[in-house]
């Protein structure tokens, strides 16, 4: 099935899916680890980082052989793509979705920009996602949310023809310095009148029963990234303190575990929602 259509129908159904950024072998394993253990769909996420460390082509050979390895049905996703035409080649070497990320950028030219990708993306069958709002990015000031209007998130999904769009509710990516309160009314009004499957960014921190509400209000997928490095940052710096191994298929297995025990609790709690 085409990402596009699951998203679909977890909008008309209120079910949501897990979108998990990756970083490396050890990250992409722990999350299908945990997702094999469950009768759940992924979405695997990766930013221009990512794509810089590891290549395109690599990254796309990896998750098709690592999805194919774990017998897990799992879709690639560019998280936050800038420009165009890293959208096309991210399409060319055969990525299931992708996000332009215009939103900084006043919201006629965020139309402009979206719809260009969306007509982009016709001809590969792919998934568009974009964002509307101020969600907080790493290193920018959490405070002081514009929040995603309904009327105008109607707008922008009608004007674009996007089938997923990320709003401002109240989470940030990143660390919270704040404990993030989700603006679950909000969700529900933008929900009841926006015909895209409405997407969660930042829902690392956000506390298990604000995301099971967000859920519940119309949120189709949840992206969690910010977690998974610091579970596996945080782990590989206990093991490493504690032994002068230089063995790195010793090392990295107690990392990855813990980002597939991170993985597991945010399964459970979409799959309860």
């Amino acid at each position: 099935m085409l990402l596009k259509d699951k998203l679909a129908q977890f909008n008309q159904s209120g079910h949501a899916i897990l979108a998990a950024n990756f970083y490396n072998f050890e990250t992409l394993t722990g999350i299908l680890n945990a997702v094999g253990d469950t009768s759940q769909d992924i979405i695997l996420q990766v930013s221009e980082g990512t794509i810089q460390y590891l290549g395109l082509e690599m990254t796309v050979d990896m998750v098709r052989a690592a999805l194919k390895q774990h017998e897990i049905c799992g879709w690639l996703h560019l998280d936050h793509g800038s420009s165009i035409e890293l959208v096309q080649q991210c399409l060319d070497v055969g990525f299931d979705s992708v996000m332009i990320d215009a939103s900084e950028k006043p919201l006629e030219e965020n139309i402009k920009i979206t719809r260009q990708v969306v007509r982009l993306a016709e001809s590969y069958q792919a998934n568009v996602e974009a964002e509307l709002g101020y969600i907080a990015k790493l290193g920018q000031h959490q405070g002081g949310n514009i929040y995603t209007q309904p009327e105008e998130a109607k707008n922008f999904a009608e004007a674009t023809g996007i089938n997923a769009l990320a709003i401002a509710v109240g989470t940030a990516h990143g660390f919270y310095k704040d404990p993030p309160h989700l603006q679950l009314d909000l969700i529900a009004s933008i929900h009841a009148i926006t015909p895209a499957a409405l997407v969660l960014h930042g829902a690392s921190g956000v506390p298990a029963e604000q995301l099971k509400k967000a859920i519940n209000n119309g949120i189709s997928k949840i992206n969690v990234a910010t977690d998974s490095k610091n579970a596996f940052m945080q782990s590989l710096k206990v093991t490493l303190n504690k032994t002068d191994e230089i063995d790195l298929r010793l090392v990295f297995p107690k990392a990855t575990k813990a980002v597939s025990d991170l993985i597991a609790q945010k399964l459970t709690i979409i799959s309860s929602a």
